[in-house]
């Protein structure tokens, strides 16, 4: 799981300071990964190299979006919808942490890596910092 502290102001000019949260499952990597030709790692690692700058954007903004969730009080779910990614994608916050990965490639590489469960990374590798 990913969490990231973001401060960002609000659409009242308020200045607010909250945890975010990340975090994609083994299922849903797995789906991922298979419904893209080539694989989802193969994929980006292609798209990065060429510098093919729109497909990267799409893909930072799907993988933002599929991953945002909110713990449940007793931490057995991380519950995901669509209603709940609209209303993150409809924030400052949202606004600053996509253009921090858009623009900086080791804070793509650290939300990506983030993500992404331990057991995950270990048999697939960290995604490399691409300059």
């Amino acid at each position: 799981m990913y969490v990231k502290n973001m401060t960002y102001k609000d659409f009242n000019d308020e200045e607010r300071n909250e945890d975010f949260y990340f975090n994609l499952t083994k299922a849903e990597i797995t789906e991922m990964e298979l419904s893209t030709e080539g694989g989802l790692g193969a994929t980006i690692e292609r798209i990065t190299k060429a510098k093919d700058t729109p497909a990267i954007i799409k893909i930072f903004k799907e993988l933002i979006l599929k991953s945002y969730g909110v713990k449940s009080p007793d931490g057995k779910r991380f519950i995901k919808s669509p209603e709940l990614s609209e209303e993150f994608a409809q924030t400052n916050a949202y606004s600053d942490l996509f253009v921090a990965l858009a623009s900086d490639s080791k804070e793509a590489a650290a939300f990506v890596n983030g993500i992404m469960p331990a057991d995950v990374k270990e048999s697939v590798g960290q995604v490399a910092v691409i300059e």
